[in-house]
């Protein structure tokens, strides 16, 4: 009689199946994508899944769960905050999620209200408050969701939609544009570099 799997086969399953869900959720989409999908990918039966994580919603939960931003955005020279952002959203490489930053994935799955309250909090606790902070006179709230909602456009039009310029465009290209317009909306100097995942930047 075969026994139980041990308990670091199981982890590793779970693990291969959440690898899998991520791509294939940033891929195509929470509709768009069944369990059998993803446990085929991974090449283990669909009832795993309901094993390790109970249901479809809290399988695409977990594997969109990586948060973006944190410590390592906020960290540095505050005139330079536009410039990490730009860099995390437009030019790292998010390899787990098909190379799109996390919540340019999720933006397929959009048409759930969960899932649209899901990116309002991550957007505003990662990025609106954060560049609020930074905005001087009226209107801070209004000026930081514009800028926060350029940056994500750019990121849209360059991994998910591939428009020529931008997709072509390296980070020296877009480092002057991003401080004008960050100086422009938050009323203060911005400067700093717009650095690629492999190390090259570009400063102005």
């Amino acid at each position: 009689m075969q026994g139980k799997p041990s308990p670091h086969a199981g982890s590793a399953t779970r693990a291969r199946l959440l690898e899998t869900a991520r791509l294939r959720f940033a891929r195509e989409g929470y509709d768009a994508t069944s369990v059998r999908d993803v446990a085929r990918d991974a090449g283990v039966d669909a009832t795993l899944i309901f094993r390790y994580f109970g249901s479809k919603k809290q399988l695409f939960d977990e594997a969109t769960a990586t948060a973006p931003g944190g410590p390592d955005l906020l960290a540095g020279p505050p005139e330079e905050l536009v410039a990490r952002m730009a860099r995390e959203v437009v030019f790292h490489d998010w390899s787990t999620y098909g190379g799109e930053h996390p919540l340019l994935a999720m933006l397929r799955s959009s048409a759930h209200d969960d899932t649209r309250q899901r990116i309002r909090e991550e957007v505003c606790a990662t990025y609106v408050r954060a560049l609020e902070d930074l905005a001087e006179g009226a209107d801070a709230g209004l000026r930081a969701e514009l800028l926060s909602a350029w940056l994500v456009g750019i990121g849209i039009l360059r991994s998910v939609v591939g428009t020529p310029a931008l997709a072509a465009a390296e980070a020296a290209d877009l480092a002057p544009y991003v401080e004008t317009v960050a100086s422009g909306l938050l009323g203060r100097p911005m400067s700093g570099e717009v650095s690629t995942q492999n190390g090259e930047s570009s400063g102005t």
